[in-house]
């Protein structure tokens, strides 16, 4: 399991603070007026919303915030046309990466994306050579503060969940993309509210990266990445043990 890239991702999320907390609100936002310019604004008939939403409420995205996107998305008054992509990387040290993008313009993204990987260490891979070493899940973190371990395991597995797992920080909950919102739904039901809750890449072989200036090139690249205004989510299968 690749932990460090998890609980990353979970600090990348809710930890940010004044220019990158509003980075991240700025993301959400571009994604839940898409996902509702797409298929409208009502979360119960548009699933790719009600993803976006459960991101926004993890990230304690404003209210007012995610009423405005999703007005923009259905108001007409803004045009958005936007196009999904997804980049194959390979980072420093074999670090396989799979970047999702939502752009209104491919050309100057691949060109800023081929700039930023080649400055470190990064390459764009052939087709299904990265993204085989994933496959979608749908992924519920909680940290250990924030639920009673056999409860919590019991509420998911009896929802459907297929597997259960746990480390010294939290607890992460895997299952079918299918029964990813129920299994949610059960979650929430106990009073527990998931630090990531999502659909997302899981890799299925992870790369070992032991030395302290490579898990720092992987991170940088990964930090980068994440950073860009065109990228909605970056999964990589680095298992960082330095």
């Amino acid at each position: 399991m690749a932990g460090h890239s998890k609980w990353s991702k979970v600090k990348h999320i809710k930890g940010p603070l004044d220019a990158k907390r509003s980075k991240v609100f700025a993301k959400l936002s571009k994604e839940i007026s898409i996902a509702a310019k797409i298929a409208g604004g009502d979360p119960g008939m548009n699933p790719r919303l009600r993803m976006a939403l459960l991101k926004s409420r993890a990230a304690n995205m404003p209210a007012e915030n995610i009423d405005r996107a999703i007005k923009r998305g259905t108001g007409g008054a803004e045009a958005i046309s936007y196009e999904d992509l997804t980049y194959e990387v390979y980072g420093p040290h074999g670090v396989a990466i799979l970047v999702e993008l939502s752009t209104d313009n491919r050309n100057r993204t691949a060109a800023e994306i081929r700039s930023l990987l080649t400055k470190n260490g990064g390459t764009i891979a052939t087709a299904g050579s990265v993204s085989r070493l994933f496959h979608r899940k749908g992924q519920i973190i909680v940290t250990r503060e924030g639920a009673n371990e056999d409860q919590l395991m019991e509420a998911a597995l009896e929802a459907g969940a297929e597997d259960f797992r746990s480390d010294e920080q939290g607890f992460e909950i895997l299952t079918e993309p299918a029964q990813f919102e129920a299994v949610n739904k059960a979650v929430e039901g106990k009073g527990v509210k998931p630090a990531l809750a999502e659909v997302a890449w899981i890799p299925t072989l992870t790369v070992p990266v032991n030395d302290p200036k490579a898990a720092a090139e992987v991170t940088r690249l990964i930090d980068l990445l994440e950073e860009h205004d065109d990228v909605k989510d970056v999964h990589s299968n680095e298992e960082v043990t330095a």
